[in-house]
C-alpha cells in the first residue's frame, strides 16, 4: 500500500521557498537539541533552486550550520568539479555560500572507480551516522527528485533484481542517461531514513508522478512509497481531478 503525503503548490518558486523553510525550521530544531542532523540531497534543476533558496532564506534567519551532515541520494561518476557532479552543484549553491565547513561534507567519490567508490561510501555512512554494527544507516531526512520515468536517486525503471533488492547502502548503477556510471544509495537505506520528501517537478512528469502514487505502481518512486509508512511527496505538477 502506498502511503504518501502529497502537497501541492502553485508554481516552482513557491515550492522551492516553503520547502526550504521547512527544513530549516527542522535544522533549527536539531542545533536547539544539540543533535546532529545527517540530510541527503540530490541532483538536479529544482534541487539547485532549492538549495540556492536554503541558503538565502538561511542567512535572513541566522540558521546555525554547525549541526548538519551533508549526504547525497546519488552522485555521477564524474571528478567533484564537473559540471554533471551533483556535489559541485550543492557546492556552488548551498555549501560554499552557507559556509558549511567541509567535515561536515560527505560526498560520494565520483572520481574514483565506482566499486571503490561505493565501498569508501559504506565505511563512511555507518561511521558518521554512529550506526550499530549490523545496522541499517538512517539518516534523519533524505531529498529526492523524480525523473520523467519515476526514478528516485540513480535508481532507474528496469534496473536487474539485484539493485531492486540489494542490502548494501550504497551501490554501482548503470543509468540509461549520460553519465550512465553513477552511484546510488539503495532502496534498504531509503526505505530506512526518517524523512523523505520528493520534489516532484519540470515538464513531462505528471505521468510519472500519476503512475508512483496509484496502488502497485511500477516505477522506482511508487516501489520506495511501497517500502515506507510516509514519504512526503512536494509537487507543482498539475493533479489528476
Amino acid at each position: 500500500m502506498n502511503r504518501s503525503e502529497l502537497i501541492s503548490f502553485p508554481d516552482t518558486e513557491t515550492l522551492v521557498q516553503q520547502v526550504a523553510g521547512r527544513w530549516l525550521d527542522a535544522v533549527d530544531a536539531a542545533t536547539t537539541a544539540k543533535k546532529p542532523f545527517h540530510v541527503a540531497l540530490s541532483g538536479g534543476r529544482v534541487a539547485g533552486r532549492f538549495m540556492a533558496a536554503a541558503h538565502l532564506l538561511g542567512s535572513a534567519r541566522g540558521t546555525c550550520w554547525d549541526t548538519v551532515h551533508v549526504h547525497w541520494g546519488d552522485e555521477r561518476c564524474v571528478p567533484p568539479d564537473h559540471a554533471d557532479s551533483n556535489y559541485k552543484l550543492a557546492q556552488t549553491a548551498l555549501l560554499d555560500p552557507a559556509g558549511i565547513a567541509i567535515e561536515q561534507q560527505h560526498r560520494l567519490r565520483g572520481e574514483l572507480p565506482p566499486d571503490e567508490a561505493a565501498h569508501l561510501a559504506e565505511v563512511e555512512l555507518p561511521r558518521v551516522t554512529g550506526t550499530a554494527s549490523g545496522s541499517v544507516p538512517v539518516l534523519d531526512l533524505v531529498f529526492l527528485g523524480m525523473g520523467e520515468d519515476g526514478h528516485v536517486a540513480s535508481l532507474f525503471p528496469g534496473a536487474p533484481q539485484s539493485v531492486v533488492t540489494s542490502t548494501r547502502w550504497v551501490i554501482p548503477v548503470i543509468g540509461p542517461k549520460p553519465p550512465p556510471q553513477r552511484l546510488s544509495l539503495t532502496f534498504q537505506v531509503l526505505a530506512a531514513a526518517k524523512e523523505v520528501w520528493v520534489l516532484a517537478s519540470g515538464v513531462g512528469k505528471e505521468e510519472a508522478l500519476q503512475e508512483s502514487l496509484r496502488i502497485g505502481g511500477s516505477t522506482p518512486l511508487a516501489h520506495l512509497l511501497s517500502l515506507r509508512s510516509r514519504t512526503r511527496i512536494m509537487t507543482d505538477l498539475p493533479l489528476p481531478a
